[in-house]
């Protein structure tokens, strides 16, 4: 599947799940399915709080190794934004099927690498919250997520967003940021070597696309079909707003 320069999603795909949506970038498409909250099985409740239970099912074969790093590390994100005290004793099931990968994405993987993961991670996280809100489950924030990679080439090093899986083999580090719609910095992975300077460069670079401020004009907030991408670069707090709204829009149609 060739790599897309902007985002595309689609919500309420799946008719028989609470939530779902799917979600195509830089390569990876990735549905995912969002049930609850429910009862959770006894081994999973939380006499104070919901469980949020991540699944993610690889493209082919069966999951292994790479698939329940994924699943931690999701986990432990969308806990911290979804409310889950709101319903103790619960739980929040989010599937996640990986669809259509970047070709070479599992050249050389039988040992797990970190790097690996890296790439897929912000297609899983924004399926995740684009099924989450199509679910009307409640949260205290939205977030985004990108991937930004360190290659050094001919002495000379340069970022790459969205790096292709070649660029991965040829980075000096890789960095998965995921920032809330308030700002905060709500996830940082990052593999290889790289120095603090290196590293707030990429945090401002991962900044600028989570969290670009809205355009207004004359005091009136615009939303503009060429606005996803600005020098290449994806704004995605407008992605979701859009994708959100057209949803909204199309539901209320009939009215």
């Amino acid at each position: 599947m060739p790599a897309t320069t902007a985002p595309e999603a689609a919500l309420g795909v799946l008719p028989k799940a609470d939530g779902s949506a799917k979600y195509s970038h830089a390569g990876y498409t990735v549905t995912a399915s969002v049930n609850g909250p429910i009862e959770a099985q006894r081994k999973d409740e939380h006499a104070y709080e919901a469980h949020v239970d991540v699944i993610v099912r690889p493209a082919a074969g069966v999951g292994g190794t790479r698939e329940r790093h994924l699943e931690s590390v999701l986990q432990s994100s969308l806990s911290q934004i979804i409310l889950v005290k709101n319903f103790p004793r619960g739980l929040i099931q989010i599937v996640l099927q990986i669809e259509a990968t970047p070709e070479n994405d599992y050249v050389n993987t039988k040992l797990v690498q970190a790097s690996v993961n890296y790439p897929i991670m912000p297609a899983l996280f924004q399926a995740a919250i684009l099924a989450l809100l199509s679910a009307a489950v409640p949260m205290r924030a939205t977030a985004t997520a990108t991937v930004v990679a360190i290659i050094s080439k001919d002495n000379i090093k340069s970022m790459v967003v969205d790096p292709t899986p070649r660029e991965l083999q040829a980075a000096q580090s890789v960095h998965v940021l995921a920032f809330t719609s308030h700002d905060e910095l709500l996830l940082a992975e990052s593999e290889g070597d790289f120095t603090v300077k290196e590293w707030d460069g990429i945090y401002e670079a991962a900044q600028a696309i989570c969290c670009k401020p809205q355009t207004k004009k004359s005091g009136v907030e615009m939303v503009l079909d060429g606005d996803d991408v600005d020098g290449g670069q994806v704004d995605m707090r407008q992605f979701i707003r859009s994708t959100m709204a057209g949803k909204v829009s199309a539901d209320l149609h009939w009215k």
